[in-house]
């Protein structure tokens, strides 16, 4: 299938698991994946420290030189950090809303350049912590949460324009993967942690990067074309309870 065909897409944090599932699922596609991650991660053809600006624009800019155009953007790049209000300080606050937030920000804000000149769609990672909260999510609810209505007001703006622009976020439960691993060993018991959000989600497991990835291309895909401003939640039925 080629549901992606000659699409030029960008992914940041395509070094991590969802953004290279992400990046060989729009190659599998037919799409050119431009990978972007921070210089030296393995699997990223692009330099891109989200949270600076200036990275940005020198990125937009090599693409609208090599390829002329940008048909879909999919910020991946996150980060998340266990505490709650009291325990976290100041500085990981700054940090996960500075990666989680306002790198979404300036995607969003400065991919529009080239996206609005034929059309397109942006897919933003929020998580379903950006939907519900964790009393020891403090700076990731804040951050995701900040995603979910971010894209909300780039959908409003992207359907003003013309050729419009689409933008809709994805809120996965707990993934399979390094950064769940991570927050599991931070809890200092990782095993029962791991129990007992398997518990907890209806579906009996945790996801996969690669099913996210397959809802991000149904997203950038013309099948999605009455689609904006929409939050879609890939998480085992955590969230119907």
């Amino acid at each position: 299938m080629e549901r992606l065909k000659d699409k030029i897409v960008l992914i940041t944090g395509a070094a991590g698991s969802v953004g290279k599932a992400v990046a060989d699922a729009v190659t599998a596609e037919g799409g050119r994946a431009i990978t972007s991650d921070l210089a030296g991660r393995q699997g990223a053809a692009h330099p891109l420290d989200v949270t600076q600006e200036l990275d940005w624009l020198r990125v937009i800019a090599e693409i609208g030189r090599t390829h002329g155009r940008l048909d879909g953007l999919v910020n991946a790049a996150g980060l998340a950090a266990l505490g709650n209000i009291e325990e976290t300080d100041f500085a990981t606050w700054r940090k996960i809303i500075g990666v989680n937030l306002d790198g979404t920000f300036l995607g969003c804000k400065h991919g529009l350049a080239l996206l609005k000149q034929r059309g397109g769609a942006i897919v933003n990672l929020s998580s379903v912590a950006g939907i519900i909260g964790g009393h020891n999510f403090a700076a990731y609810n804040a951050s995701k949460g900040g995603v979910r209505l971010l894209s909300k007001s780039v959908a409003l703006h992207g359907a003003r324009l013309n050729p419009q622009v689409r933008c809709n976020s994805i809120h996965p439960a707990f993934l399979e993967g390094p950064m769940v691993d991570l927050m599991l060993k931070e809890t200092n018991f990782p095993d029962a942690a791991r129990a007992r959000i398997t518990r907890d989600i209806p579906l009996g497991r945790l996801g996969t990067a690669a099913e996210v990835a397959d809802l991000c291309v149904y997203l950038l895909s013309d099948e999605s074309r009455f689609v904006t401003g929409a939050e879609f939640v890939i998480d085992g039925g955590l969230t119907a309870r």
